[in-house]
């Protein structure tokens, strides 16, 4: 049911109850519900059940008083069908089957725009996703997150938010000073293994490949950063570090890109030192007088705050603790203007919670309890030729996300990006996740970004058979969309805004693709049922302008998660005739 039509329902029921609440302190909140019991109707409501104690009357008999004042109400006709009272006094009713197969109209006259709100509108929301350290390529994790973070983007759009995507570079600190020893070491000629090899390096192929371009005196750039020119001294450790960083952030680039992912901003780390912006973040909490010195280290009461227990800010040895840039970072979000601020990152990030937003709240300068929000993701195993694959030759130590593309496509960039996109969202984000490359390279039910763009291509095949003018199918009669499966598949079309809107509310982009792959189970259904291509054309003109907008709500969805939509596959072996 759209949401246009509940509100109507809503509406309806209101001014049934307005003559019965009328001289009383009542506000009646008149929500909806869809029945567990399809056979019980399209909509329930309980409302006769909260009300009933307070007129001190029956809630059976309120509930039959309401039911006969909604169905007299001319606002009723075309929209409800009948409406009858269930148990103690549950409301059920049943929505027309005009106003059910008024959703095809309205999904082929709204096109892309079908599904997309309003209710962010005014709002400005900043999503940081990805932010890897530049000390190596894009992990599987990464790319986990880079899904997460770009379909949850995307929903925060439709609904009417101001989004900016944003990466922040952790470009400061000692995994920077270690890639810079690693990419020396390799220079001077040394290998893992070597007795001069330093124990902490990296040991990836992508070390020696930066050593020898840095020798070579090369020119790289990142995408939003100034070109670096190597030296090609060994001795010039600045320049192999500036050099390093540029190189990897080049090839974290080249990932995402990949990937199908952009971001509107970098923000580096290292500005927030250099712009003295982690200093006035601790002297703000220090004059807030929520800090303390001990031990020779200054201390944050994060306890004042819900914290297990205080935290150190500055060692001893006048170093800062990785928490509290954070804190000045979060501090510059607020104050871009960004009134939620949502960041994507791995479980490990769990324990920072708690002690970034006493930072924040401590600092006083009206950020909200809350700010940020997190979305953390656990790990991901992938699974080739039926063992787990735990390293990369590339890598050196893991799984890159260029590595799982290109196996996820057998060579083909476009599938394997939309394996690798679908498949990490495909699980809420707080549970652990197999990829398996051999069903992302099936072409069966069995692969779940399969099985949904063939239900797009499948669509497009009865499209191009007819052969007709598909801009009329915007007008046709709707009213022989009565059979059981058709009414089921009306039904999973008008869900589509609901869902978009939940899912951003929860933070939780894998209901999209959840509902994507129910959406496709019940084209697949009702196209082995039914026939399209019938000889009654006023049947056939119907379930063309069905196919039509299940074909455009399945292409509206896989675009917001980055997943394209083909319009020819391979033949399942299921196929029958349209």
């Amino acid at each position: 049911m759209l949401a246009q039509q509940k509100q109507q329902i809503v509406a309806l029921f209101q001014a049934a109850l307005a003559p019965i609440v009328a001289g009383t302190d009542l506000t009646p909140n008149v929500v909806l519900e869809r029945p567990r019991d399809p056979s019980h109707g399209d909509v329930a409501c309980n409302i006769a059940m909260q009300l009933a104690k307070q007129l001190k009357t029956n809630p059976r008999e309120l509930a039959t008083r309401l039911v006969a004042a909604l169905l007299a109400d001319p606002g009723a006709q075309g929209l409800v069908e009948s409406a009858d009272v269930a148990g103690p006094g549950f409301i059920n009713l049943r929505v027309a089957a005009g106003a059910k197969q008024s959703v095809v109209k309205t999904v082929l006259a709204q096109g892309e725009a079908f599904g997309r709100g309003n209710s962010g509108q005014g709002h400005h929301a900043i999503i940081e996703f990805v932010s890897a350290n530049p000390t190596g390529p894009l992990h599987v994790g990464h790319g986990r997150q880079a899904a997460l973070g770009d379909a949850l983007s995307s929903l925060f759009e439709s609904q009417g938010h101001d989004v900016t995507r944003e990466f922040y570079y952790n470009d400061a600190g000692v995994q920077i000073a270690t890639l810079a020893t690693s990419v020396q070491a390799r220079a001077r000629g040394f290998k893992p293994g070597d007795a001069e090899w330093p124990e902490s390096a990296y040991n990836g192929d992508y070390i020696a490949d930066i050593a020898a371009d840095f020798l070579a005196k090369k020119t790289v750039s990142a995408s939003d950063g100034q070109p670096a020119t190597a030296s090609g001294d060994v001795d010039d450790i600045e320049s192999i570090r500036r050099f390093a960083v540029t190189y990897l952030r080049n090839e974290q680039d080249i990932d995402l890109q990949a990937f199908g992912v952009k971001f509107d901003n970098y923000y580096l780390e290292s500005s927030l030192y250099a712009d003295g912006k982690v200093e006035q973040a601790v002297q703000a909490l220090v004059d807030a007088g929520v800090t303390y010195e001990q031990e020779g280290a200054l201390w944050l009461r994060t306890t004042d705050y819900g914290d297990d227990k205080d935290r150190v800010m500055r060692k001893s040895d006048g170093t800062y603790t990785y928490f509290v840039p954070d804190v000045a970072y979060h501090i510059q979000k607020f104050r871009r203007g960004f009134d939620q601020a949502i960041n994507v990152q791995g479980s490990d990030h769990h324990g920072t919670i708690a002690r970034v937003r006493a930072g924040l709240q401590a600092v006083n300068i009206g950020i909200p309890q809350g700010y940020p929000d997190y979305v953390l993701h656990k790990m991901v195993t992938v699974m080739k030729n039926g063992e787990e694959v735990k390293i990369s030759k590339r890598a050196g130590s893991y799984v890159t996300v260029r590595d799982l593309i290109e196996w996820s496509g057998n060579g083909d960039i476009t599938r394997g990006r939309d394996a690798v996109r679908f498949f990490l969202i495909s699980r809420k984000a707080d549970t652990e996740f197999v990829f398996d490359v051999d069903v992302a390279l099936k072409t069966s039910d069995e692969n779940p970004v399969y099985y949904v763009q063939y239900a797009h291509a499948r669509i497009c095949s009865v499209m191009a058979q007819w052969g007709g003018d598909e801009s009329v199918l915007g007008g046709v009669d709707l009213s022989p969309l009565t059979a059981p499966r058709e009414a089921t598949l009306l039904g999973a079309l008008a869900a589509y805004p609901e869902t978009l809107e939940r899912a951003k509310a929860e933070l939780s982009p894998h209901q999209v693709a959840f509902y994507l792959r129910d959406l496709a189970g019940e084209l697949h259904s009702y196209y082995n049922a039914e026939r399209v291509l019938v000889d009654d054309d006023a049947v056939k003109m119907a379930r063309l302008a069905l196919m039509a907008a299940t074909r455009q709500v399945l292409r509206n969805g896989l675009a917001l998660i980055g997943v394209s939509a083909p319009a020819k596959m391979e033949r399942a072996p299921t196929e029958t005739q349209a």
